[in-house]
């Protein structure tokens, strides 16, 4: 719940910084960079039915949010890339390094998570993950929507759930290892500059209305239905093969 409080947002709003992820191109616009890896998430925007009235809110907040700060400072994500990030795997100098020295890597990667997946069956108890949005908050290089869970069981059925990925020896030998807590979050867009320091109370007051707004939205309700593994190119989209990896809740 501190992420979203406007104490939070103020103090963050000192800290931002331009993400690498996106570029301004004289004559385009801002471009996606390339950033390659892999990701289990849950599926992106149009790809599943179940969210599609909560995605299609999530639309309406992140125009507000760019007609507010400028298409010139945040860089949005596709709304039909929106998506929950449930575990990250490997990404950028990283994936790109293991694919130079090792040319059947990915194969070996599609592979593995196929086995965690399937080894991890007992997990899946035919009901979804159930999350509740609660406000946007500030990131140091993103804006994000804050997801919790409604309840402990849930959490802690996430919680073996990456556990089960990042405890896989396997899958260590391959170079993957959690790097990162897991702080449920749906990014709306990403920092392609910093506002100047004129602007950071005007951006700050901007959130504090939208999370206000968000009071009253009723479609709050995020659900898990299932986790897949998908690669990116970069972070506008993330896309999967029809025999990789998915997993059930």
């Amino acid at each position: 719940m501190q992420l979203i409080l406007p104490e939070s947002c103020r103090t963050q709003m000192q800290h931002i910084q331009e993400s690498p992820k996106f570029r301004y191109v004289p004559g385009e616009g801002l471009r996606a960079v390339p950033f390659p890896g892999y990701s289990v998430v849950t599926p992106p925007g149009t790809a599943e039915a179940e969210n599609e009235t909560f995605y299609q809110s999530l639309e309406r907040y992140q125009q507000q949010l760019i007609k507010d700060m400028g298409s010139n400072i945040l860089a949005p994500v596709p709304p039909p890339s929106f998506h929950l990030t449930l575990a990250d795997l490997i990404w950028d100098s990283a994936y790109r390094d293991a694919l130079q020295q090792k040319p059947e890597y990915e194969a070996q990667l599609r592979q593995q998570m196929v086995k965690i997946f399937e080894q991890s069956q007992m997990m899946n108890e035919g009901n979804p993950i159930h999350f509740q949005a609660i406000g946007l908050f500030i990131m140091t290089r993103a804006i994000a929507m804050c997801l919790v869970p409604t309840n402990e069981s849930d959490y802690d059925r996430m919680l073996k759930f990456r556990r089960s990925i990042y405890q896989n020896r396997e899958l260590m030998g391959l170079g993957i290892e959690q790097q990162y807590y897991f702080t449920p979050h749906i990014t709306l867009g990403y920092f392609s500059e910093v506002p100047p320091p004129e602007m950071l109370g005007q951006c700050c007051e901007s959130l504090v209305t939208l999370n206000h707004q968000w009071l009253e939205e009723s479609n709050k309700d995020f659900w898990v239905n299932r986790a897949e593994l998908r690669k990116f190119n970069d972070m506008t989209d993330y896309y999967r093969e029809s025999d990789w990896a998915v997993f059930g809740f």
